[in-house]
């Protein structure tokens, strides 16, 4: 299984600045190849640390069959980096993108790790009050990237499916689970170290809460 990256996006220097906060989220595409670090992309600036960057939300992909429905949907033009991602992909299908899986592309490797949680800046950004109610009912969220081993990519770039686990959880799934499905939370359990680190333990107490709840209505005579 493979695609394409067809654009490269970064936010440099000249960051998209809100009310009250910058923010990196108003990424452009570059020309030639570009340096892929353990924390992402070269010339990409992360400004909420808490909530963006880091080992496992290093990189985003957002997909162009899914920018060509906000497209559609809009009546707007959303050409590559509106989606504040770094890669623009096509051929891949970022929704059912399977939790774990792993990309060549270029020298570098990279792991599915999570969906993206929209947030209040994208609205801004886009200039649509409602766009986070809209953006997580259509729950194509595209996939942050874990880099596994560094190097360099570009435009025009193969993304090669090289690894897919076969526990099936998705990246849609897993979005829909922590936000509208919590019930199912425990099937988050196999995957929970595969999901970045800053998030593993508010998931892990979440997931055994759940877990116990369910036990104890398993167990409660009638």
């Amino acid at each position: 299984m493979s695609g394409r990256v067809e654009a490269v996006c970064v936010s440099g220097d000249d960051l998209y600045r809100l009310p009250s906060r910058r923010s990196g989220i108003d990424k452009r595409p570059v020309d030639g190849r570009v340096t892929v670090h353990p924390l992402g992309l070269d010339g990409d600036v992360q400004v909420n640390k808490k909530h963006h960057g880091g080992e496992g939300q290093a990189v985003y992909a957002y997909a162009q069959e899914d920018a060509d429905w906000w497209i559609a949907e809009l009546g707007r033009d959303l050409p590559p980096g509106r989606f504040g991602e770094n890669l623009r992909t096509s051929g891949l299908d970022l929704r059912n993108a399977v939790l774990g899986e792993r990309w060549r592309v270029g020298t570098a490797l990279f792991e599915v790790t999570a969906w993206r949680i929209p947030c209040a800046n994208f609205a801004q950004f886009w200039g649509i009050p409602d766009l986070v109610k809209r953006f997580a009912a259509h729950g194509a969220t595209g996939a942050y990237l874990r880099v596994l081993e560094t190097g360099e990519l570009g435009a025009g770039d193969d993304v090669e499916v090289v690894h897919r686990p076969d526990h099936g959880m998705t990246v849609e799934a897993g979005f829909r689970i922590v936000t509208t499905e919590k019930r199912r939370l425990p099937e988050l359990a196999p995957v929970l170290h595969v999901l970045p680190i800053k998030n593993q333990s508010k998931l892990a107490a979440q997931i055994a809460a759940r877990t116990a709840a369910d036990d104890d209505r398993t167990s409660t005579p009638v």
